[in-house]
């Protein structure tokens, strides 16, 4: 199976945001490229926002090009089989914490915005993160910090704030 197929397939079991989701569906339907960084058209993108709720803390990224505390993510690469491989591939690469797992279910929420590439149909997971883990910040990342739930408002924009709320629902 495709990635293309393995991001359909995972569209369409997602029971929220139904409008919303149904747009991811749609650029895929049209983009048989609709998950690589080369449709200019935009593309999907997974991302993990790194949970610790031992802790009630989450780990942020200051992203590089946006200067924006964001939760770890990017591009879809061709060792990718799988949405859920994707951001948890993105989730270990930027945060450096070995052992995180998906919480399961799926994903956590859809965010579509538009990036200085193109837009970024972002299919956005929550990764838990073992017991005692220690942060290694890598070349994507400005800076690389964990926050309190009750801090995050304060520092990222309001997709982060509801990736967050989505995440706490679920644990």
């Amino acid at each position: 199976m495709s990635l293309h197929d393995d991001a359909v397939l995972v569209l369409k079991g997602y029971e929220g945001q139904r409008e919303l989701c149904q747009t991811y569906l749609d650029h895929l339907a049209v983009h048989p490229d609709g998950v690589w960084k080369a449709c200019a058209d935009g593309h999907i993108t997974a991302s993990a926002l790194v949970i610790d709720p031992e802790r009630g803390r989450v780990l942020l990224t200051l992203h590089k090009k946006l200067r924006m505390w964001l939760q770890t993510g990017g591009h879809c690469e061709p060792v990718d089989a799988t949405l859920a491989g994707a951001a948890l591939r993105e989730g270990t690469e930027e945060s450096g914490v070995p052992g995180l797992s998906l919480l399961p279910g799926g994903p956590v929420r859809l965010d579509r915005h538009h990036t200085p590439c193109a837009w970024h149909y972002d299919v956005q997971y929550a990764a838990l993160a073992p017991a005692g883990a220690v942060e290694a910040i890598s070349e994507e990342s400005l800076d690389l910090r964990w926050f309190a739930y009750d801090e995050v408002a304060g520092v990222a924009d309001a997709s982060v704030v509801r990736l967050l709320e989505a995440a706490r629902a679920r644990l």
